[in-house]
């Protein structure tokens, strides 16, 4: 996750990479899009005001045969809110 600050009075933007090689499925790529952007935007709308760049670095699904389960979407959750 990369944070850089912002403008006063600019509204922070948010960018979110997964790529295809580290989530084969594009319904658990889209999953994680959609649970980083929800993660972010609340804390933005809280307490962070500057632009997010989240990048995803590991495999997920390596126990699962390349599927996003319950357990790995709850520590990927723990782990992108410890960051924020």
């Amino acid at each position: 996750m990369y944070v850089a600050s912002t403008q006063e009075g600019v509204k922070p933007d948010l960018g979110v990479a997964v790529a295809k090689k580290l989530a084969k499925r594009a319904v658990d790529r889209n999953r994680l899009k959609r649970m980083i952007r929800e993660l972010v935007w609340t804390a933005q709308a809280n307490t962070l005001s500057k632009d997010v760049v989240v990048k995803l670095k590991k495999p997920i699904g390596r126990e699962t045969r390349g599927r996003l389960r319950k357990k790995e979407k709850e520590i990927l959750r723990s782990q992108i809110s410890e960051l924020i």
